[in-house]
């Protein structure tokens, strides 16, 4: 998995757009304003949401993912690129995607396109 493999998906998500809040080396995929993914400038690995805290909890004790960096509450985590299958890092995206898409605002979910 890569930084580009992360684009290619990400892309594909209906509303998703690429940010560089953090500086030109960090790239933050958001929906509504609000972020779903994030590729540090250390490039080591792809942060995102979990669809709960104990599904977090589950991949960090697998050793699948760890906590995530700055973002250790509410489900997030990192997973690494050796650690991320490419059909578990799409559906995983897309996981966090919807996670995230869902708790915006009913007006703000409105505006955008359809999944």
């Amino acid at each position: 998995m890569s930084r580009d493999a992360v684009r290619t998906i990400c892309e594909r998500f209906p509303g998703a757009t690429l940010e560089h809040s953090f500086g030109p080396d960090h790239d933050v995929w958001k929906i509504g304003g609000k972020m779903f993914a994030s590729i540090g400038a250390m490039n080591d690995g792809v942060s995102l949401k979990c669809v709960d805290a104990e599904t977090a909890a589950f991949l960090i004790d697998l050793k699948i993912a760890r906590p995530a960096p700055y973002l250790k509450r509410g489900g997030w985590v990192q997973i690494q690129w050796e650690a991320f299958d490419p059909s578990e890092a799409a559906m995983r995206l897309r996981q966090s995607y919807d996670v995230v898409r869902g708790t915006l605002p009913k007006k703000v979910q409105a505006a955008l396109p359809d999944t």
